[in-house]
């Protein structure tokens, strides 16, 4: 019975948000309640929450820290450059724009951190966007996968978790697997051409002139979302809005409305600080290098940054309290959702649902595939990856799998290889905080972007377990 409430709630609940009938704020929240006191542990809500929160505060001061810290670096400029990097190579070309954002993300993500991946991606990459009117959900889809790819890096999290729960080396799991995440990422960098060659069909190819004609709408500038519209290569004003047009697989960037959108920063704004342009710079490195190094705790890491970013640059109490102002509503919308997922994920593994859809699975598998547990692992990682956190995942269920594998000959170390395969599918999860950094700073409905990364994020998935049977890794 509790299998299959636990797959009703989550169907459940993906319906309700890809439908829009629910935000998924409230559908992480009420969902799980109801489905709580279903299986007649409603008396039991308040500790499964409690646990929840508690296993996800650390995440969520790291997230609310991390926003304030890049968002202060993106006033004082320190993205600037690479905003305008990215336009001499994209050169107001759509296909360009769009494999930009899965090269940025890819480069991005060697630091292992996918928040920190999604708030530079994002914004170096929506003033692009925006000003070409092209999909939104198109970036922050090629951005999550190309992230969910190099999430498997030994400093990412996967790698480290499968290591310890099966007590192997990290290096003997990742580096066998580079051929096989290699193609993943080459895929996702071919689909984000194809992606981008039908934005390209859609809005057409502007000049780089017309681009940046409009001193009030230039890409490394600031406007009210009111300027002309771009101009494609007939001529004829470009279809669609901010976030997207008529595709059905391009849909509209979420609830942004002309007069919200961000076309970009003003080259002239007040915050910014050229004369601290190398101490920003120094000091995001100095973070990144001491988080891979894990000399600190993460969130640690980004209070210490926080202040150290917004004392130096301003000074002024005043400007202090403007700068956090004027990052609050993204703090908020990621805290709160952070805090939300507790209460899904803290019901979902408290009520025991999480263990028996698992053990279902795994159950199911017929004993004649015991000499391909590898495959079998390979195969179970795209769904469960997606419906658990990586923790429930790699302490949880590899540990099972090996067992399995263990009895027909297979070697942990290759369970553990396989069970990389799901992560370009895990990171769009409605469990990963840093989805709501992607989605939230893009101004993308989460509903928009599960619709049309899921398909496409598994099939990378597939090509990285093909390539992997192929080179005979797994």
């Amino acid at each position: 019975m509790l299998t299959i409430l636990g797959f009703v709630m989550i169907a459940t609940f993906l319906v309700l948000i890809m439908m829009k009938k629910m935000t998924p704020m409230g559908a992480l929240v009420l969902i799980p309640a109801l489905f709580c006191v279903l299986v007649g542990k409603g008396a039991h809500l308040g500790d499964y929450v409690i646990k929840g929160v508690g296993d996800l505060a650390p995440t969520a001061a790291m997230l609310m820290f991390a926003i304030i810290y890049f968002g202060v670096m993106i006033d004082v400029g320190l993205f600037d450059p690479i905003v305008r990097l990215i336009l001499r190579f994209c050169k107001a070309d759509p296909m360009r724009v769009v494999v930009g954002t899965a090269v940025l993300a890819a480069i991005v993500s060697l630091d292992g951190d996918g928040s920190t991946t999604f708030m530079i991606t994002v914004s170096a990459m929506v003033p692009l966007y925006r000003r070409l009117k092209m999909s939104l959900v198109v970036m922050t889809g090629v951005a999550a996968m190309a992230n969910g790819v190099m999430n498997t890096l030994p400093w990412g999290g996967p790698t480290a978790r499968a290591a310890a729960a099966l007590k192997l080396d990290a290096s003997d799991i990742f580096v066998p697997m580079i051929p096989a995440l290699a193609c993943g990422l080459v895929f996702v960098f071919a689909l984000a051409y194809g992606l981008g060659l039908r934005e390209r069909k859609r809005l057409g190819t502007l000049t780089l002139e017309e681009v940046t004609a409009e001193p009030e709408t230039v890409l490394v500038g600031a406007s009210s979302g009111t300027g002309r519209g771009a101009k494609g290569r007939t001529g004829k004003k470009a279809t669609g809005g901010a976030g997207g047009g008529t595709d059905a697989e391009a849909p509209a960037g979420g609830a942004v409305d002309g007069a919200e959108e961000h076309q970009g920063l003003d080259p002239n704004r007040a915050t910014l600080r050229p004369k601290l342009y190398w101490f920003n710079a120094a000091l995001t490195i100095a973070l990144l290098t001491m988080m891979i190094r894990e000399d600190l705790p993460i969130p640690v890491l980004f209070l210490l940054g926080a202040a150290i970013a917004l004392t130096v640059n301003f000074p002024s109490v005043a400007d202090q309290k403007a700068r956090v102002a004027a990052h609050s509503e993204n703090v908020v919308n990621v805290a709160g959702m952070v805090f939300a997922a507790a209460v899904f994920t803290g019901v979902l593994t408290g009520t025991g649902m999480v263990e028996h859809m698992a053990r279902w699975l795994v159950d199911g598998v017929p004993d004649g595939m015991g000499p391909h547990m590898g495959l079998v692992t390979g195969i179970l990682s795209i769904p469960l990856t997606y419906f658990m956190s990586n923790d429930g995942f790699y302490f949880g269920i590899v540990p099972i799998l090996a067992e399995a594998g263990a009895a027909h000959g297979v070697e942990p170390v290759e369970i553990a290889r396989a069970s990389l395969v799901g992560q370009a599918l895990h990171m769009s999860s409605p469990l990963v905080p840093a989805v709501y950094v992607l989605v939230g700073m893009a101004k993308v409905e989460f509903g928009d972007h599960t619709r049309f990364v899921v398909k496409w994020a598994a099939l990378t998935s597939l090509v990285v377990l093909g390539a992997g049977l192929l080179f005979g890794i797994i």
